[in-house]
């Protein structure tokens, strides 16, 4: 089982590694910049040594970046689209100190201009940031679908993957508190909301998993996350997720309302799910 949290990237990579394995992970993720945006810390090159040949030791799984909130690449406003394609490329730049992890962005909200031309402004920022020699792959992250945000449907990830040149380099990362409140009913079909999932994106794509609650019942496409087995989801549903044939050897990551000692006590609670 491959399973970590969110994690502060505030003291570099190597801090992070060793709060992952105190809290029972072999994975974590982190924001590559502040996620309300700004300019990135600069690169440590022996913290990134230092930690690649120590989670290779500690048999770590891949790990995820965050892309910061700010960053939409269908805003109805340039600037905004500016700072999206800016950060975008920094963030691809920078992703390359270690080699073959995932980088997670929300496709963003096209701000009254319509899905169709959303859509398009985000496949102009990808096809001008993806890079033919680049090791990280991009997942798109399924979205709740509130308000004007692209990617509540699994069909507009994938015009937006059809419309990408280098599509080598996408992947998608499901969220089961975005997917549950976008109305996929993950806690009494899971096996279904899977099929389709692949009927219209393909299984092969999917590279992460973040595990949440949800604070709110299914179809609510209200975004808040909750702790896990304290949700409208419920502990069941995650049951059937961390043993399911298609999920279980996917990198599974929290985002839920904790603190380190609460991310400890799920990553054991989520171990203690699996069966096999």
């Amino acid at each position: 089982m491959i399973i970590g949290a969110h994690l502060s990237a505030s003291k570099g990579y190597t801090h992070m590694l060793e709060e992952a394995l105190s809290i029972g992970a072999n994975t974590f993720q982190f924001f590559t910049r502040n996620p309300r945006g700004g300019k990135a810390k600069d690169i440590d090159e022996s913290d990134v040594k230092t930690f690649l040949e120590k989670s290779k030791d500690a048999g770590f799984g891949v790990i995820i970046a965050h892309a910061p909130y700010t960053l939409n690449c269908c805003s109805d406003k340039p600037e905004t689209r500016r700072f999206a394609l800016e950060t975008f490329a920094d963030d691809l730049k920078r992703m390359e100190y270690t080699p073959h992890m995932l980088y997670n962005f929300h496709p963003g909200s096209h701000v009254g201009q319509g899905t169709e031309r959303g859509i398009e402004l985000i496949c102009e920022t990808l096809n001008s940031v993806l890079f033919e020699d680049m090791t990280t792959t991009v997942t798109l992250e399924t979205m709740a679908g509130k308000g004007s945000e692209i990617g509540g449907r699994f069909e507009e990830l994938r015009r937006i993957i059809d419309s990408v040149e280098l599509k080598d380099k996408l992947g998608v990362c499901l969220d089961t508190c975005h997917v549950s409140d976008g109305g996929y009913d993950i806690i009494n079909d899971l096996d279904g909301v899977l099929g389709e999932f692949d009927r219209v994106i393909g299984l092969e794509r999917l590279k992460a998993l973040h595990l949440n609650d949800s604070k709110n019942p299914a179809g609510a496409r209200k975004d808040r996350h909750e702790k896990i087995g304290e949700g409208y989801i419920g502990i069941e549903t995650f049951e059937k997720i961390v043993n399911n044939k298609y999920l279980k050897n996917i990198p599974m990551f929290l985002e839920t309302p904790n603190e380190l000692d609460g991310y400890a006590k799920e990553i054991a609670l989520l171990k203690s799910l699996v069966k096999d």
